[in-house]
């Protein structure tokens, strides 16, 4: 007698397999219109619309570092758009007790639509991908953090319009929302311009790239740009290094009298969480040049959008 089929991971998905691992995943098109359909989705979440295309759909969240951004907005972006978010720490999954990567990615393609990974190897990403059969998600490596840009791009392209030949000043370390904005510069087409302490400069693979200049002080970074953007000086994996990082970054923080030099209609983010008095001073979370809640709230819709092209 003939076994029935079952309906597994592998027959339900009609679209090719995509991932979004770094912005490069997406060509600049795709990309273009994630970011629109995200202002489109917010602009439907305020007029109270329900859209649901995702009825039925389970996205697995693995988180073997915390969050509080990336959680909320793919959680409430699934139930917004119908669907339903497992979220799974180290300790509830055998991820924590020695399973390889790729059997925990073999094991959750059998039972989930997708799957959004928060972890510090950028490898283990890369990993399981290569033996997932769902979309996977880069949700924050220590390399890329690629679903912040889409929020970053959307809101820039709300308050200022196309960011497309823009000037971007990036002033921190040359981590993971650095490498984010590297990427982006070519993709997006903006011009960077990247003030980082001579120890603490982007990833020697990232460089050169399209639009990118690599200058010597936050001054000369922010002249003249129409967004400034920092991030904080000790991300996670850099415990116990804080005090030499303070002393590194002394003279790379953001302030208003900073934003004074940048353009006259320039705009400030940060992808949170701040440490007020560090990367910034403790007012400029305040100051009407920045749009970093609403670079926060933009996680919500710029996700459900990645969800939605990913899925629906």
């Amino acid at each position: 007698m003939a076994q029935a089929d079952t309906p597994s991971s592998r027959t339900r998905r009609q679209a090719p397999l995509r991932h979004f691992l770094t912005l490069s995943d997406f060509t600049p098109e795709e990309l273009n219109t994630v970011v629109a359909r995200a202002t489109a989705l917010k602009e439907q979440c305020r007029r109270g619309e329900r859209h649901q295309p995702l009825v039925g759909r389970t996205l697995a969240m693995v988180f073997e570092l915390s969050s509080t951004r990336t959680r909320v907005s793919f959680q409430v972006g699934m139930h917004q758009l119908g669907g339903h978010a497992l979220s799974l720490s180290p300790n509830d999954t055998h991820l924590g007790r020695g399973e390889p990567v790729e059997d925990t990615a073999k094991v959750l393609s059998e039972m989930v639509d997708a799957v959004m990974i928060r972890t510090f190897e950028h490898d283990t990403v890369e990993r399981f991908a290569d033996a997932a059969t769902v979309p996977v998600i880069n949700g924050m490596t220590s390399r890329f953090h690629p679903c912040q840009l889409l929020a970053d791009v959307q809101t820039f392209n709300e308050y200022r319009g196309d960011i497309a030949g823009a000037t971007v000043a990036f002033i921190g370390d040359g981590y993971n929302m650095c490498n984010s904005f590297i990427e982006a510069a070519g993709l997006f087409d903006f011009r960077l311009r990247i003030a980082t302490p001579v120890d603490h400069a982007p990833d020697p693979r990232m460089l050169p790239a399209p639009n990118v200049e690599v200058v010597g002080s936050p001054a000369e970074a922010v002249r003249d740009a129409d967004l400034v953007v920092t991030d904080v000086w000790s991300s996670m994996g850099h415990e116990g290094e804080e005090a030499d990082r303070q002393a590194s970054f002394d003279g790379y923080q953001v302030s208003p009298s900073l934003m004074d030099q940048a353009g006259p209609d320039a705009l400030f983010m940060h992808c949170l969480p701040a440490h007020r008095g560090e990367e910034i001073s403790a007012d400029m979370l305040d100051d009407p040049r920045s749009v970093a809640w609403a670079e926060a709230g933009n996680r919500l819709h710029s996700q459900k959008a990645l969800l939605e092209f990913l899925l629906a």
